[in-house]
């Protein structure tokens, strides 16, 4: 039995074939350390091999980065059966993440760290005027883009602000998904195929994909995969209107002016069709450089929700309520997508440094349909300004785009120094498009027959079955140089100060209009910052094998502008046109070391948050907008335990507390220029949305050889997050509890030489875990408008899912 090196050296990670240390060491969810245990006669002793990362800029052993890092290879998210983000942040601990599901997946980050978010869970149907607390990078591109989990080298998670390293966003932390590299020396391939269920579902989960590793000389390497998943739904909407050719509600009996609407229903709505794919091409003509080309795709069609109405139905003439897995909307609502990224990394070795330089484009773009007439309803539109038809109905098409060229160019300083440091230019050329047409089909077709468009006329209104329309188009122009310099005062001492200089520009242009009553508001304005970012981090190995840290970090999101009507019947306050840059000073003591074959990590953090921009909808209107508030802070704890109990079983613990809390009142402006007025949105001492207090995750993974050809790994885990809240403010539409709930996963797999078969079930008992709502009060139902679906709905964890696999390896 050869043996297989499970750590991963430098960029890339050797997989050889050793089935028991392969089994063990994927247990472990940070290998900060791997063991590989070589059999040839009889088995050798345990060695332990260090992990390289490079979150931080050059390669380092994590265990000797003084700050919080967590690592998750592509081996471990294989054995797991993990292919999508939300399952792979709850496998660490302090991270909290809103489930969309696939249909929202591209539009909003969804990731919490420490507690640094103030926007509402319920968000996630349009893109945002302030960007995420979270940066996200694919390798070296500055991207968002949640892509499948497949060929991945590592996920890297940098907790705290990275602002003198990742620059403008990264105020909570940095996600980097780390690619696999193609291989000059070995020939792989290997297809894969999974077959599931989901509970509430009629039908069948499908993901198959290939993989082809392909040495074409000494220099050169391609290496590339092609996947599809093709889910069934599970999610059904009952209420479904009828619709005739033109797009409109079908009237009963035909009676265009008084019939109510037609009904059907949707079994298992939320289908989902995802294609995917990356090809690499890798030139190595020397030791000293490499280039790597890279182009990755995804596209996604999705037909409905994965998102659940609780509230009451009307449709059947009497108070019911929605039955498990059923959606009140009275419109299917489909999303699609499509991402395609190109990278060209260069990477020189000078002698006393390495010169890196990263080229990349991507362009992200989709687009959604939504029910909007629950909102509509709420507000009582339909009857005070749309005559009250008797089959209401609102739709919101919305896209969103963008597109962006990102140049890095980096000086790192080789070899053991005195004196180690790292220099770098970034510069970042972003377009960004946002949009919505709001929609009332068959509007036109019911005045004319009912009298309205006569009504509506002597108001001063344009009959019409569009009612809104808004363009919003951005241009962001990112300059920033950066360096750390590291000390090393002694063996066992060492001191790190970085800093950033940053100049932004950004260009703003945003059209709305009101067709049926007409008033377009056309805005465009200029918006520019500049300032310095400033990390010092100190660093004691105080034994061989124990590290203390202590840090202050800098983090820094840009402001920018938004555009709401100022004049006219739908006016609102100018103070939204412009929002300004937030900031945090981030303090944090930590220890991380090995006892024997155990890691062990603690932190404790403390972050002043100035000015935190809060994501809104205007007072009078409901415009898309976005406001700062004065302050906050978070503050917590983090522990991390991992290790083997035998040379068959492995563990792994995390645990953190979060704080989450406004340090002042969050005021907001209301009113119109002629009379401008405050309203208190938030007060002081409330908890942050989207942060649970106590997340906890587990995992125990027992490997066990059956002969010299096959061996098996069990893994069972376990993902617990305390109660959270679902949007900042006192209004019972969406300050809402959300339950505390927990997830237990349980899979096993059977290795051979070139064959694997696997049987996973995740969230075993089936937890309703609830990480976001729009209110019944918010967009639900209302017989008085005529409106007897609903549009309400709970954003909830992936039910029940049981499902097989087959690999094949050549």
């Amino acid at each position: 039995m050869n043996a297989r090196t499970t750590g991963q050296t430098g960029m890339a990670t050797i997989f050889r074939k050793a089935p028991l240390a392969l089994a063990v060491s994927s247990a472990l969810l940070l290998p900060m350390t791997a063991i590989a245990e070589e059999e040839q006669q009889s088995r050798a002793e345990w060695q332990v091999e260090r992990i390289t990362v490079t979150a931080s800029r050059r390669p380092q052993m994590a265990e000797e980065i003084p700050y919080n890092i967590s690592v998750i290879s592509g081996q471990q998210l294989e054995e797991r059966h993990i292919i999508d983000s939300v399952d792979m942040m709850r496998e660490m601990a302090g991270i909290t993440v809103v489930d969309r599901g696939y249909r929202n997946s591209g539009v909003i980050n969804n990731i919490v760290i420490r507690g640094m978010n103030v926007d509402s869970a319920g968000n996630g149907d349009f893109a945002l005027n302030a960007v995420p607390t979270v940066s996200t990078y694919v390798n070296e591109t500055p991207l968002f883009a949640n892509f499948i989990l497949k060929d991945i080298d590592a996920v890297e998670v940098l907790r705290g602000p990275q602002g003198t390293l990742y620059g403008s966003g990264s105020l909570a932390g940095t996600v980097r998904y780390r690619m696999n590299r193609p291989d000059l020396l070995d020939t792989e391939g290997k297809v894969s195929a999974s077959l599931s269920q989901s509970k509430g579902s009629g039908g069948f989960n499908k993901n198959l994909d290939l993989l082809l590793n392909l040495p074409l000389s000494e220099q050169f390497a391609v290496r590339g995969y092609l996947g599809r998943i093709d889910n069934d739904g599970l999610v059904d909407y009952p209420n479904v209107y009828q619709l005739n050719a033109q797009g409109a509600p079908v009237a009963a009996g035909g009676d265009i002016a008084n019939g109510g609407p037609v009904f059907r229903s949707v079994k298992d709505a939320d289908t989902v069709e995802i294609d995917y794919g990356r090809l690499a091409l890798l030139w190595q003509p020397s030791d000293n450089f490499n280039a790597l080309l890279s182009y990755q795709f995804q596209q996604d069609k999705i037909g409905g929700r994965r998102q659940v109405t609780r509230g009451t139905n009307w449709v059947t003439g009497s108070e019911q309520g929605y039955r498990d897995y059923e959606n009140g909307a009275i419109q299917l609502e489909p999303s699609e997508r499509d991402v395609d990224a190109l990278a060209l990394e260069l990477e020189w070795d000078l002698g006393f440094a390495t010169m890196t330089s990263s080229t990349s484009s991507y362009d992200h773009k989709g687009s959604s349909s939504s029910d909007n007439t629950g909102f509509y309803a709420q507000n009582n539109w339909f009857a005070w300004y749309y005559g009250g038809s008797p089959r209401p109905m609102a739709s919101a098409e919305r896209f969103y785009q963008d597109k962006g060229f990102a140049q890095e160019v980096r000086l790192v300083s080789n070899g053991e120094r005195q004196l180690d440091w790292i220099l770098g230019a970034f510069y970042l050329d972003q377009d960004t498009r946002s949009g919505q047409d709001s929609f009332m089909p068959g509007f036109s077709e019911w005045a004319r027959a009912s009298g309205f468009d006569e009504t509506l006329a002597s108001w001063g209104g344009v009959l019409g079955d569009q009612d809104f329309l808004y363009r919003d188009s951005r241009n962001v122009r990112d300059t920033s140089v950066f360096g750390e310099l590291t000390w090393h005062l002694s063996d066992a001492f060492r001191a790190t100060v970085g800093l950033r200089y940053f100049h932004n520009k950004i260009r703003n242009d945003t059209l709305i209009e009101l067709p049926i009553y007409p008033g377009p508001a056309v805005m465009a304005s200029d918006f520019s910052d500049n300032g310095t970012l400033f990390k010092l981090n100190l660093a004691y190995d105080w034994s061989e094998h124990s590290m203390l840290y202590a840090t202050v970090s800098e983090g820094y999101r840009r402001g920018g502008t938004t555009a709401v009507p100022v004049s006219g019947t739908f006016a609102e306050n100018p103070a939204y046109l412009n929002y300004n840059a937030d900031s945090v000073v981030n303090y944090e003591v930590g220890i991380k070391g090995m006892v024997g074959q155990h890691f062990y990590a603690a932190s404790l953090f403390y972050t002043d948050w100035d000015d935190p921009q809060l994501n809104i909808s205007t007072p009078n209107w409901g415009f898309f907008a976005a406001v700062n508030g004065e302050s906050a802070r978070t503050q917590g704890l983090e522990l991390e335990l991992r290790g083997y109990l035998s040379s068959s079983l492995s563990y792994n613990l995390g645990y953190s507390y979060v704080d989450a809390k406004l340090t002042a009142d969050l005021v907001a402006p209301s009113g119109t220029a002629a009379s401008p007025g405050r309203f208190t949105h938030s007060r002081k001492g409330e908890q942050l949305p989207s942060t649970a207090k106590n997340t906890f995750s587990g995992s125990l993974s027992h490997s066990y050889d059956i002969s010299a050809r096959y061996y098996l790994v069990t893994t069972a885990g376990l993902y617990y997050q305390s109660s959270s809240r679902n949007a900042l403010g006192s209004n019972p539409n969406f300050d809402i509890d959300l339950p505390s709930f927990w997830l237990a996963n349980l899979s096993t797999s059977l290795y051979g030489e070139q064959w694997q078969f696997a049987l996973y079930l995740r969230n075993i008992f089936n937890e309703d875990g609830v990480t976001g709502v729009l209110s019944e009060g918010y967009m639900g139902t209302e017989p008085g408008q005529n409106f007897l679906g609903n549009g309400s709905k709970d954003y909830i964890t992936q039910p029940r899912t049981l499902g097989i696999s087959v690999t094949y390896r050549f």
